[in-house]
């Protein structure tokens, strides 16, 4: 009797996990299977006047290594300079980024370029969606717009915003983001390619059925419905995809653009303790936006499924990673009938079916980026896949014992600038 219900619930967790990963393969794959939603994600191939203007938040804490490069590339973007303005964001304790941008401001000034400004705040919590709080209220523009502090924005990002929501007359815009390198360490490239397709097709099917987590930067908001929606969930520490539940069941349309060209550069974390303290920040604001029913508010049961389905996907993470040893375990080590056997490999072999359609994407990345992939790096992708694997379920595992302990503390992220020439870092430094 008890070994007949270990088979049954290994048989289900198996077609449970199966389903789950053959439905984030089709989400991989949402823009190139079907050339409609290809179309849809695409930039204008020309740009209207400036019309709009921007507000852009620089939300920074320690980061004295990258935050004048970053204020530098907005600063000189190709858009007018007095339809932008600049806000770095920094808590009163971090005196080493203030000082860093204070410098880069004065340097502007001097150069007749007054659109920049540090605004501190000295009240908790000290996270970044509290500082984005802080300067929403001196903020002028028509849109308003996030930006890492260690981005590097393409200098046409604000003429491709500006036709889309003049021509489409849509309030809220997500760009595309892309971490750049690949080569870094053993966890980068999967890192990287988690990116390439999230932004390049996953975010698209959430934006097409009207539920969608938003990415935490270069995504673009008319400053009316923000200061209408009061701002940030500043206990949240995914507030971005809270902010795009919250906009989704207003039934808000957004639009992603998302262009290898256009898109906003990023690194990979440089550690992997750095990278484990991100992505257990990640999985627990998902968790926190789940128990707070944002998502239960959404007018139709397709967007509530879809809300809840990514909201949960966490837990799913981390009961595939107790189930792979344990799977294969079983299929090494215990005799167990044939057909529970190969149920219980199921996951694996979709897994695997992952890794091909990464290899892939790792062309593409590279082809679109002027990188070169070679089959080195494949073979790098396949010895670090299952540990990496193994990493996110650790991650959200952590994630959701925080949880438990109601532990909601922002765990910082390092930025050292490696998206970054080499070069061209020294030279903006001592700039």
């Amino acid at each position: 009797m008890i070994v007949a219900f270990i088979y049954f619930v290994l048989v289900s967790v198996s077609i449970l996990l199966t389903v789950q990963s053959a439905h984030v393969l089709y989400l991989m794959l949402y823009t190139w299977d079907r050339a409609d939603a290809e179309r849809r994600a695409r930039a204008p191939e020309s740009f209207l006047p400036p019309h709009l203007s921007f507000s852009v938040l620089l939300p920074a804490r320690h980061e004295e290594d990258v935050i004048q490069s970053t204020i530098e590339r907005v600063v000189r973007a190709d858009y007018p300079s007095e339809l932008l303005e600049v806000f770095v964001i920094c808590s009163e304790d971090d005196t080493g980024t203030v000082e860093k941008a204070e410098e880069k401001i004065e340097e502007l000034g001097r150069e007749g370029l007054h659109n920049v400004r540090v605004v501190v705040f000295g009240d908790k919590p000290i996270n970044k969606p509290h500082g984005l709080n802080a300067a929403l209220p001196h903020t002028t523009k028509d849109v308003v717009t996030i930006f890492d502090a260690e981005d590097d924005i393409h200098p046409k990002i604000f003429s491709l915003v500006n036709t889309v929501m003049v021509q489409e007359q849509v309030r809220v815009v997500q760009a595309g983001v892309q971490l750049m390198n690949y080569q870094s360490n053993w966890y980068s490239t999967l890192n990287v390619l988690e990116y390439f397709f999230w932004f390049k097709s996953r975010l698209h099917y959430h934006a097409h059925y009207g539920s969608i987590p938003l990415g935490g930067n270069t995504v673009f908001f008319a400053r009316e419905l923000l200061m209408r929606l009061g701002g940030w969930d500043d206990r949240n520490l995914t507030e971005d995809a809270d902010m795009g539940l919250r906009i989704s069941a207003m039934g808000e349309k957004v639009r992603v653009v998302y262009d290898d060209r256009y898109v906003t550069k990023e690194e990979t974390p440089p550690t992997l303790g750095h990278f484990i303290r991100q992505r257990t920040r990640w999985s627990q604001g998902f968790m926190q936006t789940l128990k707070k029913g944002t998502w239960k508010e959404m007018p139709t049961r397709k967007q509530r499924w879809l809300a809840f389905y990514v909201l949960a996907f966490p837990r799913g993470q981390a009961l595939l990673g107790l189930y792979l040893p344990l799977s294969l375990g079983m299929i090494l080590i215990l005799k167990v009938p044939v057909l529970i056997a190969l149920f219980s490999y199921l996951p694996v072999l979709l897994l695997a079916a992952h890794f091909l359609v990464q290899v892939v994407g790792l062309y593409e990345f590279t082809g679109a980026h002027g990188l070169e992939a070679s089959p080195k790096a494949v073979v790098r992708m396949a010895i670090a896949w299952f540990p990496f694997q193994m990493v996110l379920a650790y991650a959200a595992l952590r994630a959701m014992r925080r949880q438990m302990l109601g532990r909601h503390d922002w765990e910082k992220t390092q930025h050292v600038g490696a998206h970054r020439a080499p070069t061209e870092e020294a030279e903006s430094r001592v700039g």
